[in-house]
């Protein structure tokens, strides 16, 4: 009787025993999913918080080139359009044909500095980017590029009348004229490809030149340049691929996800 007493408390504190693991593992196992459900809800508030601050910057960029432009518009431009009538009154005034002809120099490069100016105000305060699709933008780049005739470039797009939100839009296109400065001004290239695509949940943009290519793995992280355009594009959920060989080439892909809201 003793015997199986004993027998039966060995079971019963093995099943005790079992079931005190059991419970430390079910609750390390709660624990951790609890814990990986914490910091996925933290990293999507991280990544909305970086969204929202992308966008705000954007903005308050485009409020401040807006009041930069007007200021020069209302305030410079004002000045200087004074000078020129003060040098135009000079020169019907005075009657040293020297004299003159040093005021009406003056009042030359006076107005050709307003012109400029006024040329600038108006790149500034004039947002393009809101106002013109992703395509139109591109293409409108492309032209310059053209028109400069320092290589040859070719642009395709399957579908001219799609458009993205403004922060896709604006990051797209920054990345488009970043490019093409450095293919042209660094690579030394003979030819730039472009393809932008949209497709059912993306939007996808190839860009490639055939100039001296870089090693980008030792490429400068640091700046305002493609590394600072791939940190925008990762922020708002899009991939950015660059590669690169010497004597052959840079080639660009960047993607990014479909968003219906404008």
């Amino acid at each position: 009787m003793g015997k199986t007493t004993v027998i039966l408390e060995i079971i019963v504190f093995n099943i005790f025993l079992i079931a005190f693991f059991a419970g430390i593992f079910v609750f390390i196992r709660q624990y951790r999913i609890k814990k990986k459900q914490h910091n996925t809800m933290l990293q999507n508030q991280i990544e909305m918080h970086q969204k929202e601050l992308l966008s705000t910057q954007i903005e308050i960029q485009n409020q401040t080139m807006q009041h930069i432009g007007r200021e020069i518009h209302d305030n410079v431009g004002q000045k200087l359009t004074l000078a020129s009538l003060y040098t135009q009154q000079l020169a019907f005034e005075n009657k040293a044909p020297q004299v003159n002809e040093s005021i009406e120099n003056i009042s030359k490069i006076i107005n050709e500095s307003l012109s400029e100016l006024r040329e600038l105000s108006r790149s500034l305060t004039d947002n393009s980017i809101e106002r013109n699709t992703i395509y139109q933008l591109v293409n409108q780049e492309v032209k310059k590029i053209k028109d400069l005739n320092l290589c040859s470039i070719a642009f395709e797009c399957n579908q001219k009348s799609n458009d993205l939100v403004y922060t896709q839009k604006a990051i797209l296109f920054r990345i488009v004229q970043e490019f093409l400065q450095n293919s042209m001004k660094h690579a030394q290239c003979k030819s730039i490809m472009i393809q932008l695509n949209f497709n059912l949940d993306n939007v996808q943009l190839l860009l490639e030149d055939d100039g001296k290519g870089f090693d980008v793995a030792k490429t400068n992280n640091s700046g305002i340049g493609l590394a600072n355009m791939q940190k925008r594009t990762e922020m708002i959920g899009g991939k950015f691929i660059l590669e690169s060989r010497l004597n052959v080439g840079t080639q660009l892909t960047v993607i990014l996800p479909l968003l219906n809201e404008k």
